[in-house]
């Protein structure tokens, strides 16, 4: 269909694929999963999705060449979008269970354990998104979301005065604040699942969407 944008979630062996792509069809957009990188490479969207451990799932990525296919994207300003585990392997490393694992490296910090009392950190929470966030724009500020993890960025590190617009960071807290979602020019991720958040997942897949 003429205006439909084309998705390509990424297929290397993490995530709740076939969930992601009901709910981006759902959002409005053309679907295709796979692990080429010619698609992944051209799609007007590429979501990385991903679930289980953070060694594992930066592995499998690194298996099919995820890791430079996103780079590949970036440089040329085609967004990507990770989702759980797929955002968290965005990041320079993950430590757990005492194993420490490289990610991709497009930001800095480390995934590491959450300092809460209860883990995982299952179910619905709210989430402190910036004022000019595009992908909460329309969400209220109570707006709830679907979270499953006990790992995550609990600082942002990035440095602020590097010469371009700073990211926007929004924030969730399960026994202490943690990065939710990342907004970085081309670069999206949530921490939280979209495709599990009901209505207020899928206006925020609908945000995406339209920045493509």
């Amino acid at each position: 269909m003429p205006g439909t944008p084309s998705v390509v979630v990424l297929d290397y062996g993490s995530g709740n694929l076939r969930s992601a792509e009901r709910a981006l069809e759902r959002a409005g957009a053309k679907v295709e999963v796979t692990a080429d990188s010619r698609a992944a490479r051209e799609a007007d969207g590429l979501v990385v999705p991903g679930v289980g451990a953070f060694a594992a799932c930066a592995a499998g990525l690194r298996a099919v060449g995820g890791e430079r296919i996103v780079e590949q994207r970036l440089a040329g300003g085609r967004p990507v979008l990770g989702i759980c585990v797929g955002m968290q392997v965005l990041f320079e490393r993950g430590v757990e269970f005492g194993e420490e694992a490289d990610g991709a490296g497009q930001w800095p910090g480390t995934v590491e354990k959450l300092q809460a009392d209860v883990l995982p950190h299952m179910g619905w929470n709210t989430v402190r998104a910036p004022a000019d966030s595009v992908l909460f724009a329309g969400l209220p500020d109570d707006e709830r979301f679907y979270f499953v993890h006990s790992f995550a960025a609990r600082r942002w590190e990035l440095d602020r005065g590097r010469p371009f617009l700073p990211a926007k960071v929004t924030y969730a807290h399960h026994g202490e604040d943690f990065v939710a979602a990342v907004e970085d020019g081309p670069l999206a991720a949530t921490q939280f699942h979209p495709e599990k958040s009901g209505e207020a997942g899928r206006r925020l897949l609908v945000n995406w969407l339209e920045s493509l």
